[in-house]
């Protein structure tokens, strides 16, 4: 599974970081590439015009010293992206770049649009062109759209009325930076200080890396503009919220503070629920290396069970390409993930995963335990089956191609080839989160999605005005 993306914005006193915002937001990114790996792009302003760059790939393979030195500007935004709408091409990378009668703006997005095309479609016959299928330069057009005929904040405001799904923006408008997140906060923002400046952005560990302090995360609904200090509109309020349980469970890195709760801290506590949930007997608890790490141990302290490294990644590998033949195919698991063979030869390993999505990872990852000699394997998995699509801003599978969508939890267990095979309960799950339930999106565990979307069920979390705005 790959999340959309990971944004950030950086403003500097102009007379104290006058050409530094690229080289921040470069290590800023470098913080966020888990976030998206297909493309990065930085925009900055340097006081007389809107400078970018952006190409396709990591962060480090495509900005240099000579590309960041071309950036030089004192407030800027930064992205790097993973595709869930429009493909990965250079078209679509971030951020986009608009230009109007009163000015240029730059915009990057973390999140999903359900009604992208009917938005594009509007613009069209508006007569506005479009160089991308992005639906972030459907936004960063309706953006101008309105900014031609209201203030920033208003703007922003009649956006956001047209807006359906999810959306963590950063814009660069003139010297200000601009932060919005979506009435249902389902992807994270966050607001911190730096020397003579301050960030926004996906995570609190991309503050970190810039010895930032996290002052807060960015409100749902909530607008804020920093310059020489932080100024907050509360644009809109819902009653209740949906934020993204895999941010949680997977996507976030562990050391970052989202919502209020330390990622962590939750993966913990999801290894200490499945242990209360499902004591085996077992010889030693071993994790997916990396999202499985710090549930294990949670799950390790809680059982008694010894905890173990069963297998190790290669963290130098990135995507394999898809090999003709069985025998390659496991080749490319093997190059990702090696089996310490000592750890589980001759023994009952409980094997913890953050989720099973399609299954075939899952089975060549327990085929490969069990080839190192273990006598069983016993899956332990972080999220409750996911048995329906995400629409909002995680590229997982198809429902065809969702394993616990057609099998029952043992038909799935006998896919995999484990000994047993036992999933967090949904209520484990929003326990060990700490969040109420109703402020979680759980639409790919229940199949019921806080927002209308077109043949599947809804629970709506917002009050329909002027197509879907929360008061």
């Amino acid at each position: 599974m790959k999340d959309k993306c990971g944004v950030v914005g950086v403003w500097f006193d102009k007379e104290k970081n006058r050409d530094s915002a690229a080289i921040y937001i470069y290590y800023a990114l470098q913080a966020l590439q888990h976030r998206g790996q297909e493309s990065s792009g930085i925009a900055v302003n340097n006081g007389n015009a809107v400078l970018n760059d952006k190409g396709m790939g990591l962060v480090t393979d495509y900005f240099n010293r000579d590309r960041l030195q071309r950036l030089a500007g004192y407030t800027g935004i930064g992205h790097v992206r993973y595709s869930t709408t429009g493909s990965s091409r250079l078209e679509n990378c971030q951020p986009f770049i608009v230009s109007y009668k009163n000015g240029t703006i730059a915009l990057a997005h973390n999140g999903n649009l359900v009604n992208y095309r009917e938005l594009k479609k509007e613009l069209e016959a508006d007569g506005r062109v479009f160089t991308s299928d992005s639906d972030t330069e459907v936004i960063s057009h309706l953006l101008v759209k309105e900014m031609m005929r209201n203030d920033l904040v208003e703007a922003v405001r009649e956006t956001m009325r047209k807006l359906v799904g999810s959306y963590s923006l950063v814009i660069l408008a003139g010297d200000k930076i601009i932060g919005v997140r979506d009435p249902l906060g389902f992807k994270p923002l966050c607001i911190g200080r730096l020397d003579n400046g301050y960030i926004i952005t996906s995570e609190s560990a991309a503050i970190d890396t810039l010895n930032g302090e996290l002052l807060r995360d960015v409100a749902p609904g909530e607008m804020v503009i920093l310059s020489d200090k932080i100024e907050s509109h509360k644009l809109f309020k819902c009653k209740n919220h949906a934020h993204c349980m895999f941010e949680f469970v997977y996507f976030a890195r562990p050391d970052s503070i989202i919502d209020g709760k330390l990622v962590y801290r939750v993966r913990h506590r999801i290894g200490e629920e499945l242990a209360k949930e499902c004591p085996t007997k077992a010889d030693c608890v071993s994790p997916v290396p990396d999202s499985g790490i710090t549930s294990a141990i949670g799950y390790s302290n809680t059982s008694g069970v010894h905890y173990t490294e069963g297998l190790i990644k290669n963290r130098y590998v990135g995507r394999t390409f898809i090999m003709p033949g069985q025998d390659l195919r496991e080749t490319a698991v093997r190059l990702k993930l090696n089996t310490v063979r000592e750890n589980v030869a001759g023994k009952d390993v409980i094997l913890i995963d953050d989720s099973i999505v399609r299954g075939t990872t899952s089975r060549r990852i327990i085929d490969l335990i069990r080839r190192a000699g273990a006598k069983s394997v016993h899956a332990r998995i972080g999220s409750p089956p996911i048995i329906s699509p995400c629409y909002l801003g995680i590229d997982m599978a198809t429902r065809e191609e969702l394993i616990a969508a057609h099998k029952s939890i043992k038909g799935v267990e006998f896919m995999i080839g484990a000994d047993s095979l036992y999933y967090i309960s949904l209520e484990g799950l929003v326990k060990a989160i700490g969040i109420d339930k109703d402020d979680l999106c759980t639409g790919c565990l229940t199949g019921v999605y806080p927002i209308e979307i077109p043949g599947e069920r809804c629970e709506s979390r917002q009050t329909k005005l002027n197509n879907f705005v929360c008061e």
